[in-house]
């Protein structure tokens, strides 16, 4: 009977002490579990970029990498509101066909019924073959040059900008193309506060459509004018950026998506074009100036992986013509010299068709969102706040609009 009591009196000790370790220790019963999840995160997708990688012949510490920014994206996918969770459900944990890949079909019906608009500005001295290669992109003419037949080539005495439209249509799909070109731009003696009318273009386009949002009965369809990408093109030089380079790409930068290119490439040796590629880049670290695409604005790991190999090729080496010739039998777009024929669309003799996919093929929805969510987003912040400051110092209500006209013409004559 003692040696039972005894055992009895072990147990209830030892269960005891169990149970005052457990008080002890709650705080690290949280981070246990949430090690546990991001253990099982870590399964489901190692395996799977295991695999990702083998088929690209990766390296360890690249799948690894990409390991890591795979589950990163899937937590801030996953991520819950206070009081409400959230899981993820693959479609291998599915009972069977759902139907939500439908609903790409039907943006895709509503976007080809509508159609899109895209507006491109070109900024760059005269002579660079600024109308010729937007016709070439284009394949059509759609340059300002292009579309008047007596036009004339003058050097502008101040920058002026001219917009020309189109609506081009490719199986089934309607774009409203805007051309924005820039006359003038580094033609002058002096340069000073040449890119002053850009700037303000641009904000121009930014308030018009802010305006046309704080109208209390709004358009179903706000057009848009706002440019969603400025191609500017850098005088195939051979040595670094121009000042007036950095300057206007330190400014533009900040409102509008830029891509910077080589114009007439086909005057650079292939070792020339790459030193002076990687001393452009070199500049562009060095002054802090931002080009399309910007690693801030990578989404996901995909797009990661698609935007660090365009950054390693920006500037774009280009060469543009409207001319067709014949190679091998094929009809090619080139430029013909005494020594052979330089093929536009060939990427081992210029890199057209790598910007040509970037703006119009795997980018152009990119850049139409970046203007929206970033540089417009930036700018209405900015004019609200703006405004907001206005209404306090006059005593006026900054309250949402109630009654519509009164408060809207009084939003509208502070803005």
């Amino acid at each position: 009977m003692e040696e039972s009591e005894e055992e009895e009196g072990g147990i209830l000790g030892q269960e005891q002490k169990d149970e005052d370790k457990n008080d002890e220790q709650p705080a690290s019963m949280p981070t246990q579990n949430s090690m546990t999840e991001k253990e099982e995160n870590c399964l489901k997708v190692c395996p799977v970029m295991e695999e990702k990688g083998k088929e690209k012949g990766m390296k360890e510490g690249e799948m690894k990498k990409e390991m890591e920014l795979e589950i990163e994206f899937d937590g801030e996918l996953c991520q819950s509101l206070p009081g409400q969770q959230i899981s993820f459900i693959r479609g291998t944990d599915l009972f069977g066909y759902v139907g939500i890949e439908a609903v790409l079909d039907q943006m895709r019906r509503k976007t080809m019924k509508a159609g899109f608009e895209f507006n491109i500005m070109v900024v760059g001295q005269s002579g660079l073959g600024k109308s010729t290669l937007v016709n070439t992109l284009f394949k059509s003419k759609v340059s300002r040059k292009s579309c008047m037949p007596n036009y004339a080539e003058e050097i502008s005495k101040t920058v002026e900008l001219h917009s020309v439209s189109h609506v081009i249509e490719e199986k089934g799909v309607k774009m409203k193309l805007t051309v924005i070109d820039t006359p003038g731009f580094g033609d002058q003696i002096n340069n000073e506060n040449c890119w002053e009318p850009i700037v303000k273009y641009v904000n121009e386009q930014y308030e018009k459509y802010l305006r046309e949002e704080l109208h209390v009965n709004r358009k179903a369809r706000i057009p848009d004018t706002r440019v969603h990408c400025c191609i500017y093109f850098l005088p195939a030089t051979g040595h670094r950026l121009r000042p007036i380079d950095v300057e206007f790409m330190k400014r533009l930068g900040k409102i509008v998506s830029i891509v910077p290119v080589i114009a007439k490439a086909d005057t650079l040796t292939i070792e020339e074009r790459q030193e002076f590629k990687e001393r452009i880049r070199q500049d562009l670290v060095a002054n802090g100036i931002q080009v399309y695409p910007q690693k801030e604005y990578d989404e996901d790991l995909e797009e990661h992986i698609i935007n660090d190999r365009i950054r390693e090729s920006i500037p774009f080496a280009v060469v543009g013509t409207d001319k067709e010739h014949q190679v091998n039998g094929n009809t090619v777009l080139g430029r013909k010299t005494k020594w052979g024929i330089i093929e536009v669309e060939n990427v081992a003799h210029c890199e057209f068709a790598n910007l040509r996919d970037l703006l119009i093929r795997s980018h152009l929805q990119d850049l139409k969102e970046v203007t929206h969510n970033i540089h417009y987003e930036t700018y209405r912040v900015r004019r609200l706040n703006e405004s907001n400051m206005n209404f306090s110092e006059m005593g006026l209500s900054t309250r949402p609009l109630e009654n519509g006209t009164a408060d809207k013409c009084e939003s509208e004559s502070h803005l």
